[in-house]
C-alpha cells in the first residue's frame, strides 16, 4: 500500500522494531553535526534570509485517519504490509457516519485523512464512497491520500479535496522493490504535475524506504527543485513488524542530516516539514534537532528537547493540532 504510514504513528505500538542504540545514535548525532560545517551554516543562512523566525510544531490529534478499503490492499507494501490501515477508521463505520452527518466532531476531529489500500496499479478507489466522503467533509478539511490516480478520477474527487499528500519515490528500483510496480521518477512527476492542476499538493519522500537504503531521495529532491513548491514533507522508514522490512534498520543519521540540508538547500523557499512518521526514542529526538538545524519549518509530535533547543535558537513556536498538510 501507498502513503498511509503518514498520519498514524502514534498508534502503532508494533512500529519500529529495528531502532538504533542510544550509544550508536549519540555517535552518529555527533558525526552528522561535524560533516561539512559549511553546508549546514549555508542551510541556516537560508533559512534565516527566506523565512520568518518561526517554527510550527504539529500535534495532528484533530485530524482523523479514515481507509475507502478498511484492512484491504493489493500491494502488501514492504514497509507497510497493510499494518497502518489497521489503525485507520474505515469509511463505512456506522459510528464515524452518525457523528458526520448529525455534526458532532467525531473524537474531536476538524480534518479527515482520507487514504485507504491500493490497486495492483498503486492507485486508492477515491471514487468509491463519495457519499459518504460528503458527509465527512461538512464543516471539515479533508487530506487525501489517492496514489497514482488518473486525471477523470481526479475531477471527481477535486470539490471534496482540501489537499493531496502525495508520495513521491525516486527511482523504478525503489518502486518495484518496495510496490511492486514498475514506474519510474518520471511517472510520479507526471501523475504529480496533473494533481496539481486541480488542487493543491503537498509531496511527501520518505528517507531509507527502500530498507533504510538511500535509493532515489536525491533524484526526488532534484526533480521537485524544478517544480514550484509550497511545501515538503520529509519522513523516514519505520521497520515495522510484520513487514518484509521488519528487520531493517532506518538510514544512518549521518545520511538523513546530509537529505535535511539538501532540502534546504535546493529548496529555498519551500516550507519543509519533518512529517510524523519516523522511528522513535533516541533516534527521533536527534532526527527532529538535525531538522531544526537544518532549517526546517516544522515538525510533527516533536520531541521535548527540540521543542527546548528551537525556543533557545529564538525561534517563535507555534503549536497546530491538524495534520501538517493542511497548514
Amino acid at each position: 500500500m501507498m502513503g498511509v504510514q503518514q498520519g498514524t504513528d502514534r498508534r502503532s505500538s508494533r512500529a519500529d522494531s529495528r531502532r538504533p542504540g542510544r550509544e550508536e545514535v549519540a555517535q552518529g548525532f555527533q558525526r552528522a553535526l561535524s560533516t561539512d560545517p559549511f553546508r549546514w551554516s549555508e542551510a541556516w543562512r537560508v533559512r534565516e534570509s527566506c523565512h520568518p523566525p518561526i517554527i510550527r510544531f504539529y500535534r495532528p490529534t484533530k485530524t482523523l485517519p479514515v481507509s475507502l478499503t478498511g484492512g484491504a490492499c493489493a500491494l502488501n507494501c514492504a514497509h507497510c504490509g497493510g499494518h497502518y490501515l489497521q489503525h485507520m477508521r474505515p469509511i463505512w463505520s456506522e459510528t464515524l457516519l452518525s457523528h458526520a452527518g448529525k455534526g458532532p466532531r467525531v473524537n474531536g476531529a476538524t480534518s479527515y485523512l482520507i487514504s485507504g489500500g491500493c490497486d495492483r496499479r498503486g492507485r486508492v478507489p477515491v471514487t468509491s464512497h463519495l457519499d459518504r466522503v460528503a458527509e465527512l467533509r461538512r464543516g471539515r478539511r479533508l487530506n487525501w491520500h489517492v496514489g497514482l490516480i488518473d486525471e477523470d478520477s481526479m475531477r471527481t474527487i477535486a470539490p471534496l479535496v482540501d489537499v493531496i499528500s502525495f508520495d513521491l519515490v525516486g527511482d523504478a528500483e525503489t518502486a518495484r522493490e518496495v510496490y511492486g510496480l514498475d514506474l519510474t521518477l518520471s511517472d510520479y512527476i507526471e501523475t504529480f504535475e496533473m494533481l496539481r492542476r486541480y488542487v493543491p499538493v503537498v509531496p511527501h519522500i520518505t528517507l531509507g524506504l527502500r530498507g533504510g537504503r538511500l535509493s532515489g531521495e536525491r533524484a526526488a529532491l532534484e526533480a521537485l527543485q524544478r517544480q514550484r513548491l509550497d511545501a515538503l514533507v520529509l519522513i523516514i522508514l519505520i521497520p515495522t513488524e510484520g513487514t518484509k522490512y521488519a528487520r531493517c534498520a532506518p538510514p544512518t543519521l549521518p545520511e538523513v542530516a546530509e537529505l535535511l540540508v539538501e532540502a534546504r538547500l535546493l529548496l529555498p523557499e519551500t516550507r519543509l516539514c519533518l512529517g510524523c512518521m519516523r522511528p522513535l526514542g533516541a533516534y527521533r529526538q536527534a532526527v527532529d534537532e538535525l531538522a531544526l538545524e537544518a532549517g526546517f519549518n516544522g515538525i510533527v509530535n516533536p520531541s521535548g528537547g527540540v521543542v527546548r533547543r528551537a525556543a533557545a535558537m529564538g525561534l517563535q513556536s507555534i503549536w497546530r493540532d491538524e495534520c501538517c498538510a493542511l497548514d
